[in-house]
């Protein structure tokens, strides 16, 4: 049984001028130990998938309309918000993209990692301190017994990262959610907290959902691999399959529009990229939402939206064209 099981989620975000199917039917498993990427363009629905994961979407505005969450053989949506609240920080985890606005500036790192450490272990006194000091180890900040001490101001971003890290792992989670969590590192520091995560997760047989926009991270991260378009997973195999095979035509559009050196030559001078920009889902195109922007575009796609379906192997793509895109 798959430690996360995600089936036909529905997530919608509703305004005056009407709804939003920012996630409309998603479907993935994610086993213990396992990591899965979920990538794809801003707007496409990636963080909204993982909000929803955690019942964390903005109220009233938005709500989960349909669907299941099931982690640990327990469905999530029938969970009361004082079940969830336990397992939020406890059996799940998240480190979002911002450590300044993740930690409270006026409360000591050890304070806030104590907090989570009080609420889902009990622990006081010596042994929170000791789990406190342990979890600040284990994201390599140096000197942990003093730095319990210090404010968030007092750290490099770098270091504010692991410290929002730090707080994920205190109570030793199942599954941790990393919500673009290295997109404010530069790329020396984004390489080190990579490394640092893939240590974890062995050590804590962790299992890492990952939301990001990057392909490098994917490619150095995951086992397997969820792009996202307008709401819906259009391709979704390993992360070998992908790179080596992209059956989607998004898919090979994104992977084309990655720096390569060979391509600075006298014959290209200049990325390649896809045309047009992700819909508007308040008002989105019919069939396949992403015909108005695919070179392969037919007279089917424009009416009528294909299934998620298996076509080689685990190798699932939402497209009539998929033999075309070769």
């Amino acid at each position: 049984m798959a430690l996360l099981e995600v089936a036909d989620l529905r997530t919608h975000l509703t305004s005056r001028r009407g709804v939003n199917r920012a996630v409309d039917g998603v479907n993935f498993k994610l086993d213990t130990g396992k990591s899965l990427g979920i990538v794809g363009e801003s707007g496409s629905g990636k963080s909204m998938t993982a909000l929803s994961i955690l019942r964390l979407v903005p109220q009233p505005y938005a709500r989960i309309v349909g669907g299941s969450i099931r982690f640990d053989g327990e469905d999530l949506l029938a969970k009361s918000e004082r079940e969830m609240r336990r397992i939020r920080g406890g059996s799940i985890a998240i480190i979002l993209q911002d450590p300044i606005a993740s930690l409270n500036p006026v409360f000591s790192v050890g304070f806030q990692i104590g907090e989570s450490v009080r609420i889902h272990q009990r622990l006081s006194g010596a042994a929170q301190l000791e789990c406190v000091v342990e979890s600040l180890r284990r994201v390599r900040v140096p000197t942990p017994e003093a730095r319990v001490k210090d404010y968030p101001h007092q750290f490099s971003g770098g270091m504010r990262q692991r410290v929002v890290g730090a707080i994920a792992i205190a109570c030793r989670p199942k599954l941790l959610i990393a919500d673009e969590a290295t997109t404010a590192l530069d790329t020396t520091i984004q390489a080190q907290y990579l490394d640092l995560l893939r240590t974890l997760q062995r050590e804590l047989n962790l299992a890492l959902l990952f939301i990001t926009h990057d392909f490098g991270i994917v490619a150095r991260m995951c086992d397997d691999v969820a792009v996202m378009y307008a709401g819906r997973i259009v391709e979704y195999t390993s992360t070998q399959h992908l790179f080596t095979n992209p059956l989607h035509p998004y898919t090979r559009g994104l992977l084309n529009s990655l720096p390569r050196f060979a391509r600075w030559d006298e014959k290209a001078d200049r990325l390649m990229a896809i045309p047009g920009a992700v819909p508007k889902l308040l008002n989105p195109p019919s069939g396949c939402k992403f015909h108005p922007r695919c070179e392969l575009a037919e007279e089917i796609c424009t009416h009528e939206e294909p299934a998620l379906e298996e076509k080689t192997g685990q190798h699932r793509v939402r497209c009539w064209m998929v033999e075309s895109a070769h």
